[in-house]
Order: C-alpha cells, then sequence, then structure tokens
C-alpha cells in the first residue's frame, strides 16, 4: 500500500517578534495564538493576537487555513474566514500583526520508515564495532581491487541553461516566487528580482538550475558574490543552508532548498586586534601577565537555521 507523502511545512516569519525565524512542521494540524498548546505560540502580552488565532489544517496533500481571530487573519493582503494556501501566500495575524511566508515541501516516506517528530534530533549512525582479521586460506592470493568509486560533482555549464524550475527569494517584507529560471538580482529594473542597496550592483547575480543543482554565478566580474564567506570565482552549486552574500557589505540569503533563498545576517569577517594606541604593538604582543579586556558578544542575536 502506497504511504501518502511527507509534507514539512516551513513559516519564515517576516514581520513580528519573531522575525528572522524559520518554524519547520510535519504535523496535520498547526494551532496559531497565545495560548500555551498553540504550535506557533506568539508572546503573552502580544495582544492583537487571540489566544486562539487561527489554525492550518491539512487536508490530504493541501492545507487549509481557519480564522478564530477577533482581529482578522489574512492572505496576502486579503481577509479571509476560511481559504487553501498555496507554498509562497503571506500570511497576516491581525491587520498590522506579525505576518509569516506559508511554504512546503514534500517528500516519499519508505512504508518502512517511522515518522519523525518536528522536534527529533537527526539520529547519527554507529559505526561498525571492528571484526578480527579472518586469516588467508592455504594458497589464497590476492586479486586486484577494483577502482574505487568516484564522488560525481556537478560541472559548471559553459552557458546558462533556462529551466522550469521554482525559485522564492524573502528579502525583508518582499516575497518573490519564480517558476522559471535563471533569476537575475540586481539594482538595476531589467532584473527579475530588484534589490534597491547600495552594496549591490545594476547586475549583480544569478541563480539557475544545471544537473539537479542550483547554482549562483557572478555577474559583477570582482569577486562580489560569497558563499559562506568565500569569493566565488565565476560559478558555484549551492548546498543546503549555504550563505550567500552579495558583498561583504550586501544583503546575504540562507539556501533552504528546492530554491528557497531567505534573507539572513551575513558573517562578519574575522578583524584583526587594534593596535595598542601608546605602543603601536597588537593585544596579542604585551607582555604575559597583564590581564586582557574580554571580548563583549552580542546579548541577542538573529539566527536563521
Amino acid at each position: 500500500m502506497k504511504q501518502p507523502p511527507v509534507i514539512t511545512v516551513q513559516l519564515v516569519h517576516l514581520h513580528g517578534p519573531m522575525k528572522g525565524q524559520i518554524q519547520e512542521y510535519e504535523l496535520d494540524h498547526i494551532a496559531i495564538g497565545r495560548h500555551p498548546s498553540c504550535q506557533l505560540r506568539f508572546p503573552a502580552d502580544l495582544a492583537i493576537i487571540s489566544r486562539m488565532h487561527a489554525e492550518i489544517q491539512r487536508d490530504g496533500n493541501r492545507f487549509k487555513l481557519v480564522d478564530h481571530s477577533a482581529n482578522g487573519t489574512f492572505v496576502n493582503g486579503k481577509r479571509v474566514s476560511e481559504a487553501y494556501l498555496q507554498s509562497g501566500d503571506v500570511l497576516a495575524f491581525a491587520e498590522g500583526g506579525p505576518k509569516v511566508s506559508f511554504l512546503i515541501q514534500m517528500r516519499e516516506e519508505r512504508p518502512d520508515t517511522p515518522p519523525r517528530r518536528p522536534d527529533a534530533a537527526p539520529v547519527e549512525a554507529q559505526p561498525a564495532p571492528p571484526q578480527p582479521a579472518k586469516k588467508p586460506a592455504p594458497g589464497w592470493a590476492p586479486t586486484p581491487s577494483a577502482e574505487p568509486p568516484r564522488i560525481v560533482k556537478p560541472e559548471a555549464p559553459s552557458e546558462v541553461p533556462t529551466v522550469n524550475a521554482p525559485m522564492v527569494f524573502q528579502y525583508g517584507p518582499t516575497l518573490r516566487s519564480f517558476k522559471q529560471v535563471p533569476v537575475t538580482v540586481g539594482k538595476h529594473p531589467n532584473c527579475q528580482m530588484v534589490i534597491n542597496h547600495p552594496a549591490v550592483y545594476d547586475m549583480h547575480a544569478q541563480f539557475f538550475f544545471h544537473q539537479n543543482s542550483y547554482w549562483v554565478k557572478d555577474l559583477t566580474g570582482r569577486g562580489q558574490v560569497l558563499v559562506n564567506g568565500q569569493a566565488i570565482a565565476l560559478q558555484a552549486p549551492l548546498n543546503m543552508n549555504d550563505l550567500v552574500s552579495l558583498g561583504t557589505d550586501g544583503p546575504a540569503f540562507r539556501f533552504l532548498g528546492e530554491g528557497r533563498m531567505a534573507e539572513a545576517e551575513a558573517q562578519a569577517p574575522e578583524q584583526a586586534p587594534a593596535p595598542d594606541s601608546r605602543s603601536g604593538a597588537s593585544p596579542r604582543d604585551k607582555p604575559e601577565g597583564v590581564e586582557q579586556p574580554r571580548e563583549r558578544k552580542p546579548f541577542l542575536r538573529r539566527f536563521i537555521p
């Protein structure tokens, strides 16, 4: 008997007290509100949100949003009492209240695979215990070993192909969805994804699909596209949770798989210690026994997994 597919719901917080966070659920019912029993729970002092504000219900392979609030629930700016959702919809809980982007990811589950809880940590495979070596039988001679398997990496294409593949960008309150790639990002009006930022070039980067992988290409010619803090030569494939930065001072995006890019904080490059104003020496050069001031870390830091 064929098992129903496993659907992961991702809620990307665009506005509100949890802005920047991404929550994932593999549930048939997601309650939203201030009540402690809600799966998506907002702070108790956020009075604009009802205790039981809304819920998302799975209906086959679709999801339906049901409103139970006094201040209303909105889908793409329109107030609804019930509505079936599509991946990429923007949900707002009360007018001027928190906003989230609704995304889904579907995968087939094998019949013998137990369901995974949303909060379950991945289980690492345990190494097999060592086995005692067996003595070769008399007259045995080793045979030439076969060539070891090679790890095949996707080769960079000479030309960027046009492919019907989804691409979604979340940048601030903006959520743009595309059904075809490549998608060009920059300040120029001809770009599909226009980002008005002083560090962004007119034609800055291009995202495309090749050999079952999403890629990013640097269009600046000046090493202004970084993946995980390293400038790419021309183009590079993207892996899950890669951080793509448009310049060292420009906006950054976290790759969530299946063409989804969510705004993230860029990784600040490590800075060299400032020289001592009196001697010109670095704090590392001070003699032993002199207590150094401790580096202060920010009290709060937004994190996108």
